[in-house]
């Protein structure tokens, strides 16, 4: 086993929250910029009949989704930055899903009616506004990939002791000495001129 002093548990490479986050900032960008090209700069926060399908659009939340997508790319850059825009979604998006509920009077009347419905919100956003809530806790939440990092100039390793062996040599050559014990790991160069460690 092996001991390291000064390891470190370190986040590397890309991570499953910065992919989501790339992902998503792109998906907003695109979006936006098509609803820019369906509904023109004209009559921001007013309402447009023109849409992706069930969800309306006008320039003021082609705008929102914009500089989302705008905010989503930067922050992918980095695994604490891409959980920031997942609490960002899930907080702003979180936020414009009871908006929304409160705009289609599901749950209470508009605290802001006085405001209108600037971005133009219908069923149909107020429940992707939830989607979007979701995953943006989903990046929020991911656990990132870790890796030890174990510097190689201080790594020590447990001292080990090799098995050794010894074995009796018996010499018949008429010399009547003391067995000797003789490991494998070290030789005996007392024949050789060399001085025995």
């Amino acid at each position: 086993m092996v001991h390291a002093k000064g390891a470190r548990i370190r986040v590397r490479g890309l991570q499953p929250a910065q992919v989501l986050a790339g992902l998503a900032g792109i998906a907003f960008l695109v979006v936006g910029i098509i609803g820019f090209s369906r509904t023109g700069f004209g009559n921001f926060a007013g309402h447009h009949e023109t849409g992706f399908w069930r969800f309306s659009a006008n320039p003021l939340m082609s705008l929102v989704r914009v500089v989302t997508g705008v905010v989503g790319l930067l922050l992918a850059f980095g695994s604490g930055r891409a959980r920031t825009f997942g609490w960002l979604l899930f907080i702003g998006y979180g936020l414009l899903f009871v908006w929304g509920l409160m705009i289609d009077g599901l749950i209470a009347t508009n605290p802001f009616a006085t405001a209108g419905n600037p971005m133009d919100l219908g069923p149909a956003d107020t429940w992707l506004h939830l989607g979007v809530a979701a995953l943006g806790l989903l990046i929020a939440v991911l656990p990132a990939r870790r890796t030890i990092l174990v510097p190689e100039d201080e790594t020590v390793a447990e001292p080990t002791v090799a098995e050794q062996r010894t074995e009796v040599i018996d010499r018949t050559d008429g010399v009547t000495e003391e067995p000797r014990r003789r490991s494998f790991l070290r030789r005996d160069h007392k024949g050789r001129g060399v001085p025995a460690s």
